[in-house]
């Protein structure tokens, strides 16, 4: 390509949300970024999502990767075998299978996410402080505030403030989500009536639980109060890390620039994997947004396969592998160069890859730390209709227990509230007409028992804190490679004893819950599509959430952290490792708009060093497109 030929200030490795977010406002400083994506373009255009539409529509299992066709030459986990040692992607050497999967195409893993976006706690920046367990960030809820406020407007929130000021969650004065929340479901009305004002006991303290909205990155009613955050307004600096490069539009980045993508929210019950209308935000709308700058390239079908670096440790360029078509391991090798390197391609990705490099780092901890979110499930038969399998996935969770002196001894937990059924566990409703007709059921008597049955499926979603253990790694072997010859991740994971003690501490609650709530709990360990953990005589159903963290952590100095507050490599000087894998813990919270607000504040940061080398070219926000679509 044509435009491969100009010199580029940024080379960012994935096009996921953190990798669209850097380029997008590097871009708007006057810099030139060549982001090089490792699947396929083809989510980026309408057609192509159309055509992942289709995908979605004809298969027999309705997965999260379902539209997504498997690409083997850049190959991802899947659900289907995420948690069976022996196959897949991941290479599992236990004790736990690693059970999270991500997507490795244009738009990464917002492609098949459900859109939950919660802040983290304040105390969730300090567990170590405050606890005595985990590990600080070396930055607080305060200074990252402003830059959550700059990614709920880029990925449109929609979400009420007064649903989300709980446990010390703060918002600016006056301040409004672009958009009014997601309506609650039926199902969230007929818990909230059970549930709201009902008090546990965590320890020494007793809480209130209460049934809140979540906020949700997909589209509702547009908020007329909003106003758009100072930064992206021109008018300052939001905190430490970041400078204002100019005023934006709203209404120029939005339906004037990408008029196909983003209709209201109409309920369908699709969001994981795909929102056939595309009310739900993902990264490649901010990718428009960048590309239409006319100073960001995203070259698809590039693998990156190395870093390289100097004898000072500087980055050199970064080596990839670019295939002609998914059909064919047929390749050619090139070297694409910056002045600065950035690696926003995944948690797993971003660490195996600096492995595959020889940059293992001197503190120890490339590829440790990793954590997910390991989701203790209940499930069973509400006594009456709850309209199950209407609405997103998801519209409502119970967040009292996030926080609070407790997590001294065991782990916190967040409670989603499903509006899905017990699709996740058993794969309904498909399971069930399997179950009537093992009763003798058929015809009529069938269909009045189906309709009787799904109607009251209900389910809960206990999503457990996870601190880092430099025990749960991603390392790579020589003997697991894929297609192109690069590796692929070979995953260590387990469960550790805080992690266990807050899953039996979850199930107390579930039970509590289910009984309040007059609910028949099915809840099993076998014939389920989850696993199972044993802690002191009692099996727990659990699965993955998706929610990776950890494997590059930023910390106060290169002693025991690969990165600084940035995300700056502290042993290579123009080079940042972004997104989820840079947390060193995430609380209870859903990483994707923690991740979105770290990137924010890290293109600041860039931007800097990038003009203390040289200025950057005034904005020209009508400049033609270049590079792909």
């Amino acid at each position: 390509m044509d435009s491969l030929e100009q010199p580029f200030d940024t080379v960012i490795v994935g096009a996921g949300v953190s990798g669209a977010v850097l380029a997008r406002e590097l871009a708007r400083a006057g810099k030139r970024v060549l982001v090089l994506e490792a699947g396929t373009g083809q989510p980026f255009s309408w057609d192509g999502y159309q055509g992942n539409l289709n995908s979605y529509y004809t298969a027999t299992e309705k997965t999260p990767e379902s539209p997504w066709p498997f690409n083997p030459d850049a190959p991802q986990p899947d659900v289907t075998d995420a948690g069976v040692p022996g196959t897949g992607y991941f290479v599992q050497k236990g004790p736990q299978p690693f059970r999270s999967t991500y997507a490795r195409m244009s738009g990464g893993t917002t492609l098949h996410w459900m859109g939950t976006c919660l802040r983290m706690l304040p105390e969730d920046f300090a567990t170590r402080t405050n606890f005595g367990v985990g590990l600080d960030w070396p930055m607080t809820y305060q200074e990252l505030a402003p830059f959550y406020d700059m990614a709920e407007f880029e990925i449109g929130v929609s979400a009420d403030v007064q649903d989300q000021a709980y446990l010390g969650i703060t918002f600016p004065p006056d301040y409004v989500y672009p958009m009014h929340r997601i309506p609650p479901s039926w199902s969230d009305r007929v818990m909230g009536r059970a549930v709201d004002g009902m008090r546990v006991r965590m320890g020494d303290e007793e809480y209130a639980l209460q049934v809140r909205s979540t906020p949700q990155g997909r589209n509702s009613i547009p908020n007329p109060d909003y106003r758009t955050p100072q930064a992206l307004r021109g008018e300052g600096d939001p905190g430490r890390g970041y400078t204002p490069v100019g005023a934006v539009d709203p209404r120029r980045e939005g339906q004037d620039l990408a008029h196909d993508l983003g209709q209201r929210c109409a309920g369908n019950h699709s969001c994981t994997p795909i929102c056939p209308i595309q009310a739900k935000y993902n990264a490649n709308k901010t990718l428009f947004k960048a590309v239409d700058t006319g100073r960001v390239t995203v070259l698809a079908q590039a693998v990156a396969s190395r870093v390289l670096v100097d004898e000072g440790g500087a980055v050199t360029g970064i080596e990839y592998k670019r295939y002609a078509h998914p059909d064919s391991p047929h390749h050619t090798v090139h070297v694409a160069r910056g002045t600065a390197y950035v690696l926003a391609a995944h948690a797993v990705e971003n660490a195996k890859l600096m492995l595959a490099s020889g940059l293992e780092g001197s503190s120890g901890q490339m590829g440790r730390n990793l954590m997910d979110h390991p989701v203790l499930l209940n499930w069973g038969l509400m006594p009456e209709r709850i309209g199950a399998y209407r609405g997103p996935l998801s519209t409502s969770g119970i967040e009292d227990l996030r926080g609070g002196p407790f997590r001294a001894r065991h782990a916190a937990f967040r409670i989603e509230v499903g509006n899905d059924g017990w699709v996740w566990p058993m794969g309904t409703p498909n399971t069930t007409v399997s179950d009537g007709l093992a009763q003798g059921l058929f015809g009529p008597g069938l269909r009045a028992w189906l309709g009787e049955t799904v109607a009251r499926q209900f389910r809960l979603g206990f999503l457990i804190e996870q601190l880092p253990s430099t025990s749960n790694r991603v390392t790579i072997d020589r003997g697991y490679t894929d297609r192109l010859g690069n590796y692929r991740p070979v995953i260590a994971y387990d469960l550790d004893a805080y992690t266990m003690e807050g899953m039996k501490a979850a199930q107390r609650v579930a039970d509590d819950i289910f009984a309040r709530a007059g609910a028949a709990n099915r809840t099993q360990t076998e014939n389920t599509f989850v696993g199972s953990a044993t802690w002191k005589g009692v099996t727990y159903p659990w699965d993955g959430a998706g929610h990776f963290a950890g494997t590059h952590i930023m910390g106060f100095g290169p002693r025991d952290s690969v990165v600084n507050a940035d995300q700056r490599s502290w042993e290579h000087p123009n080079l940042y490792l972004v997104g989820c894998g840079s947390m060193p813990n995430m609380g209870t919270s859903n990483p994707t708009l923690s991740i979105t607000a770290m990137a924010f504040r890290t293109a600041g940061a860039l931007i800097r060093d990038l003009d203390a080398l040289a200025p950057s070219v005034a904005p020209t926000p009508d400049a033609a497109p270049a590079g792909s679509r």
